[in-house]
């Protein structure tokens, strides 16, 4: 309410229903930042926020209960017990939205807007503000933009918020685990995908937080690679990308092993360098450290083992000062993490590095990729072909960081351990 103000009024839409053909539509997902206000999974919804306002300082405008329409579709709340259930001050149907929302704008200073593209109401703010003008009523000068305000309040995470991404990262290290100790040679990428997807839905978790990624041999150089439907052979690393959604919580883990249970030299040297990285890059994020010093300190390990092995030629410096680096590392290391899996949050602040504080939750993934193409033509052949990504899930707290993804194992001896155990 702060950001509001005294006299201001926001106007925060839901998501609608997206269409897949006929009247079949896709698995509806409300609006992370609707949620995050509401905990509301309806389509349809809208809500306000109006400061001392005589009507209530909090209303919801949703889907009235109609029971022919839930026979086919399922339960509504409705109007009726919206206060209850929500906890807001005041419950309309949506169909009254265009009479109603005139008494909570009437008079304000500013209309604060978060506005959804994926819903069509909207595109109603003009209209409502034009009325006003119209009437000859007191209408908002000023219409303003809440994400950036509302993605702040996002950025820093709740004891309860912090307790479900525990579980969603848990749920998705055993479903990790899982695709280590099934995968044999001879397989199709879209089984581990089918083993994973299994252990979130035994689990509770519906879906996961974003397309699952598969990617065996050269596929694993394939950053978002998602088809899944190459046949594994033995001598393949596999790159897993995988996190489920909890309660709309996303959790984000990436595991690379070998097909067989067993890495080859060249596989496990490349590995062990973006494990180090890894390592590193987690001890960076803490607490007064710039988000981007994770990515900055597994750039340099990177770097320098890239030069070690005579894959880069020269000095550490001017390595990275050319970005010689470039080929071989093409994603930064970090990304925000919470309700959405690339979740938002500025990564700079009044024009300034950020600092990390505590209840921040960021991903820390190095990757390390040589392509078996013709850019990579001057590195030797052992190593083209090899894809290597590690990723967890890193809570920052006042005692340090805290890898929230920790069950899902690692290190190369513990991999081929589960592995052929």
């Amino acid at each position: 309410m702060a950001a509001i103000g005294p006299n201001g009024v926001a106007i925060v839409f839901g998501n609608t229903e997206v269409p897949r053909n006929g009247d079949t539509h896709y698995p509806f997902r409300q609006h992370s930042d609707f949620f995050y206000l509401t905990g509301f999974s309806e389509p349809n919804a809208v809500l306000v926020l109006a400061p001392f306002h005589e009507k209530g300082e909090t209303a919801i405008f949703l889907n009235p209960r109609d029971p022919a329409i839930e026979q086919w579709t399922g339960y509504r709340l409705g109007p009726e017990r919206a206060s209850e259930v929500l906890g807001v001050d005041a419950a309309y149907a949506i169909q009254e939205i265009d009479t109603q929302i005139l008494e909570f704008i009437t008079g304000r200073d500013a209309v604060h807007v978060l506005w959804n593209a994926n819903s069509k109401l909207d595109q109603r703010v003009p209209d409502w503000l034009h009325t006003l003008k119209r009437k000859r009523r007191e209408a908002p000068e000023d219409v303003i933009n809440l994400a950036l305000s509302l993605h702040e309040l996002r950025l820093i995470k709740s004891e309860n918020e912090q307790a479900q991404m525990q579980q969603a990262a848990d749920i998705s290290a055993d479903a990790m685990v899982q695709a280590m100790q099934s995968c044999q040679p001879g397989m199709f990428e879209w089984q581990l995908d089918a083993e994973i997807q299994s252990v979130f839905l035994r689990r509770g978790a519906r879906s996961p937080a974003y397309p699952i990624i598969v990617g065996s041999g050269e596929n694993a150089c394939i950053m978002h690679y998602i088809e899944n439907s190459r046949q594994m052979t033995a001598s393949d690393l596999v790159l897993i990308d995988a996190g489920c959604e909890l309660d709309h919580y996303a959790a984000d883990i990436t595991r690379t092993f070998p097909v067989s249970g067993k890495f080859s030299d060249a596989q496990r040297t490349i590995y062990e360098l973006v494990l180090e990285a890894q390592t590193q890059a987690i001890t960076a994020a803490s607490i007064g450290n710039r988000f981007r010093d994770p990515h900055e300190t597994s750039r340099r390990v990177l770097t320098e083992g890239l030069i070690n092995l005579g894959i880069l030629d020269g000095t550490l410096e001017d390595a990275l000062e050319q970005n010689l680096d470039r080929r071989f590392l093409v994603h930064g290391c970090s990304h925000w993490l919470g309700l959405d899996v690339h979740d938002v949050g500025r990564t700079s602040h009044n024009g300034k590095p950020r600092s990390l504080e505590a209840g921040m939750v960021l991903t820390v993934e190095p990757g390390l990729y040589v392509p078996n193409n013709e850019v990579m033509s001057d590195v030797k052949e052992c190593w083209r072909g090899i894809g290597v990504r590690i990723e967890d899930d890193i809570l920052i707290t006042t005692e340090g960081n805290h890898v929230l993804s920790n069950k899902a194992p690692k290190k190369t001896d513990d991999i081929e351990a589960l592995m052929n155990g």
